[in-house]
């Protein structure tokens, strides 16, 4: 019966319309007086293709639960990113702790030129055409925090005009 249940829910889940993606898992050891304790972290992107994406980092005993963990996270986390087309409307760059990730608008047809979490992160929230560089820290948790950090702080120029109270004036 609970067998029953549980696919029914993993079945709503899926077609809820988003994509996800699994970014890094990491093996996570604390030592105690028995012994050494091991837990699994993982890191999951969430996103629907067109400008919402979602971050999440989930731990746990088993690798399965700590995705699932992270998944829901990232779940709850959506966000809704300014997009222009099929790129960002400027340049921009994000920070967290050490790693930066430099963000920059591309033609259409370009793709998206970036590496490793960037690129993932840039996929799911549907973004098509982007250049990046990755400064810093390459580590998967700082460089998705900080790509997560650079989209959160892109406007478009009628959120820019709204702000100052302001007609967008268009060429």
């Amino acid at each position: 019966m609970a067998e029953n249940r549980d696919r029914r829910n993993a079945n709503r889940e899926e077609n809820d319309g988003l994509n996800k993606k699994l970014i890094a898992v990491n093996r996570v050891t604390k030592t105690v007086k028995g012994g050494r304790n091991m837990r699994f972290s993982a890191l999951v992107v969430v996103g629907d293709g067109q400008g919402k994406v979602g971050l999440g980092m989930g731990k746990a005993a088993e690798v399965p639960e700590a995705i699932e963990k992270a998944t829901q996270l990232a779940k709850r986390n959506l966000v809704s990113v300014s997009l222009k087309g099929n790129t960002i409307p400027h340049a921009t760059t994000g920070k967290f702790g050490r790693g930066q990730v430099l963000l920059l608008p591309a033609e259409e047809g370009t793709g998206v030129i970036a590496g490793g979490a960037v690129r993932v992160v840039l996929e799911v929230a549907g973004v098509k055409d982007i250049r990046t560089k990755s400064l810093g820290s390459n580590n998967p948790i700082n460089c998705a925090k900080a790509t997560m950090e650079g989209l959160l702080s892109l406007r478009n120029a009628e959120e820019i005009a709204q702000l100052r109270g302001v007609d967008v004036v268009s060429d």
